[in-house]
């Protein structure tokens, strides 16, 4: 696949606007600093630097470190004003700069809700919550996605299945190219269900495959088939992976995650309102999907590992497994249960925030 992004580093500072000028005014400011290198779309620089390996991988990060987003879509810079339509942001209206240009991370799920609860606990853990705190939706005016922000966390619902999160991604890095961001972690938390894996169990994905484990996501764009990589940012999956082993508080594995385009026929369930296949047809099945690396399953994935690498955006998916499929297809456990393990997904990704700023 060609270089289809490339982040574009030069000596740049945020804007920053007059507080009574917007809105958002209670959001943090920052400012940005950067020297001058060029990412090909995996997110690795270039460095001609005949150093030795330790002193090579150094440079890497400094200059990962550095670099602003550029987007791979030449028609966007035309435009006199981008609007961001399904997050009621626009650039003719809103500070991009001023009120986002020091995020770091972004977290993104499919609930409303559980970004919001997400954004009080990041906060509290960041040592930024206060009490009575409020963390108002950004996103004021439509009800189609939510967003908080606390200091460099952005935390953003995305709904349900690839075309809601795709259109959320789409809007997402725009939003951080006007904003002049750096060196951005975008990380999808949420549930799944697990293959062969104790529920409870949490799976960092490695590779988003699709219904027949195909490593791959496919898209029409104008009546032509477009298939991009699926993979996750490796550095990124093992720098969790020993977020996880810090921790010591609960199972986690790195395998792949099936992207499904659906919560019953699709994957393989036996309790939805069409089926035509048997049990030992889906058990066949998802053995199958187990004995090729498989770990779980979900259904926004694909689209994400694929937008986020051509986007040159290190990326990663975080999921708790609510049920072994293997032994089930409906969610059976108790509500605090349940609750227990969405917060998994949650306190790991934590720690790796705190970790990346030094906090811990």
């Amino acid at each position: 696949m060609g270089k289809s992004l490339k982040l574009l580093c030069k000596d740049s500072a945020a804007c920053v606007a007059d507080p009574g000028q917007t809105r958002f005014d209670l959001l943090t400011r920052g400012a940005l600093s950067a020297s001058s290198c060029l990412l090909p779309s995996d997110g690795s620089c270039h460095s001609d630097s005949m150093a030795a390996a330790r002193a090579e991988a150094k440079e890497h990060e400094n200059s990962h470190n550095n670099c602003l987003i550029q987007l791979a879509n030449p028609h966007v810079a035309a435009m006199k004003e981008d609007i961001l339509y399904h997050f009621n942001l626009s650039t003719s209206t809103c500070d991009f700069p001023a009120m986002f240009g020091d995020v770091k991370f972004v977290c993104v799920g499919g609930s409303p809700s559980r970004m919001k609860k997400f954004i009080r606990y990041i906060a509290g853990e960041l040592g930024l919550d206060h009490p009575g705190e409020e963390y108002p939706n950004i996103c004021v005016g439509t009800d189609r996605f939510a967003m908080y922000k606390v200091g460099p966390v952005l935390s953003v619902s995305h709904g349900m299945g690839v075309p809601s999160i795709a259109i959320m991604l789409h809007e997402l890095i725009k939003l951080l190219y006007h904003a002049k961001c750096s060196n951005v972690s975008v990380i999808r938390i949420g549930t799944s269900g697990g293959i062969g894996l104790e529920p409870g169990s949490v799976v960092i994905t490695r590779q988003a495959v699709d219904a027949c484990f195909k490593p791959e996501f496919e898209q029409i764009v104008l009546g032509k088939r477009v298939v991009r990589n699926t993979d996750m940012d490796e550095q990124l999956v093992q720098e969790l992976m020993q977020c996880s082993a810090d921790l010591k508080e609960f199972t986690t594995v790195v395998g792949n995650t099936i992207c499904s385009l659906d919560f019953y026929e699709g994957q393989g369930r036996l309790d939805g309102a069409i089926c035509f296949y048997t049990e030992k047809d889906k058990q066949a099945y998802l053995q199958a999907a187990q004995a090729a690396g498989i770990r779980n399953i979900e259904m926004e994935s694909s689209v994400f590992a694929s937008m986020c690498r051509t986007c040159g955006l290190r990326a990663a998916v975080v999921c708790v497994t609510y049920l072994d499929r293997l032994k089930g297809d409906q969610i059976t456990s108790p509500h605090e249960v349940l609750a227990e393990y969405e917060q998994r997904p949650q306190r790991l990704v934590s720690h790796f925030i705190k970790k990346s700023l030094g906090k811990v």
